[in-house]
């Protein structure tokens, strides 16, 4: 057997369908479907029920599978010693990131990244906080950026920066004309986003106990889950543009990330610094025994640099 008869079956395993996982691996479907037949005449065993309809994996076919994925995430560790032997500076990193950061940290850090490290490539996935840490755990990712801790004793993590949060008000709110505002006092009209995002639990825990939860320190952790109110279980939203077009509408006010002031401020609403300063910390995570550390701490540096304009011209003010 070799290792891509063993991607075959995974991407079989994968898509139950023969043409679609020939289209994942960039193979024919015949071709695919006699090396998968091969393998099995090598084991000398069925790994797969065959149909008109669909495929399904047999009970053998399912214990083989954990070994030929096992294999392959070996094979790619492989791999990575090898091209971090070579030039840990060089080629791709694969990073995932929530999706209440990457529209607004990506535009001003992959640029500067290129510049400083060419041969670095970055294989960008956006996603929620629980799913990039199973990429981690599963080695799909390299490393994520997060805006909560792991709380995963097999990841690590390094907290990059404290980004304030700020509210997002009508231009017609009572508040409007206040130059900040308290926390306390939007807990009633808050707009969060919905279940999973990390954003949601923040918000309603500053919001909701402002003197005694920071959401960059115990609620970030997973340690408390503030009750949602029935406005906001009945105006949830999947993005932060969403959120700021129903506030911009009138049906309440939202919490955004200081990054995201300089877009989604133009969407006709008023952003007003907080009293409690409430604000999130962004980390990066990784696995302890990635091997190309410095890859890591290259992306760390530049990170830092491409932020540090934004902290010294709004953060200072939290606007």
């Amino acid at each position: 057997m070799n290792l891509q008869d063993i991607r075959y079956l995974v991407a079989v395993a994968e898509h139950r369908h023969f043409g679609r996982a020939a289209e994942a691996c960039n193979v024919s479907q015949p071709t695919l479907s006699s090396q998968i037949r091969k393998l099995e005449i090598e084991l000398g065993v069925t790994l797969l029920e065959r149909t008109n309809k669909r495929v399904d994996i047999t009970p053998v076919g399912s214990q083989i599978l954990i070994h030929a994925q096992r294999a392959l995430v070996e094979a790619g560790q492989m791999e990575a010693v090898a091209r971090a032997a070579r030039d840990p500076l060089v080629g791709p990193l694969k990073l995932g990131v929530i999706p209440t950061l990457a529209p607004y940290l990506m535009p001003i850090l992959l640029k500067p990244l290129r510049q400083a490290y060419p041969g670095l490539t970055i294989e960008l996935w956006e996603d929620q906080t629980r799913s990039l840490i199973d990429g981690l755990r599963n080695h799909r990712l390299d490393a994520a950026l997060l805006a909560t801790a792991p709380d995963a004793p097999e990841i690590t993590e390094i907290a990059l920066f404290d980004e304030p949060l700020l509210a997002a008000l009508p231009p017609n709110h009572p508040l409007a004309s206040a130059s900040t505002v308290s926390e306390e006092s939007l807990a009633d009209e808050m707009l969060v986003l919905a279940d999973g995002h990390c954003l949601a639990t923040q918000a309603l825990a500053a919001c909701g106990k402002p003197s005694s939860l920071r959401p960059s320190q115990s609620n970030a952790r997973g340690a408390v889950s503030p009750q949602r109110t029935g406005l906001q279980n009945s105006m949830q939203a999947a993005t932060l543009e969403t959120l700021v077009n129903l506030v911009a509408a009138g049906y309440g006010i939202t919490l955004i990330p200081a990054l995201a002031a300089g877009s989604l401020g133009q969407r006709g609403i008023l952003l007003r610094p907080l009293n409690g300063q409430s604000s999130r910390t962004i980390r990066l995570a990784s696995r302890p025994g990635f091997p190309r550390p410095q890859a890591l701490r290259a992306l760390e540096k530049t990170i830092r640099r491409a932020i540090r304009p934004y902290q010294r011209a709004n953060w200072s003010r939290a606007a």
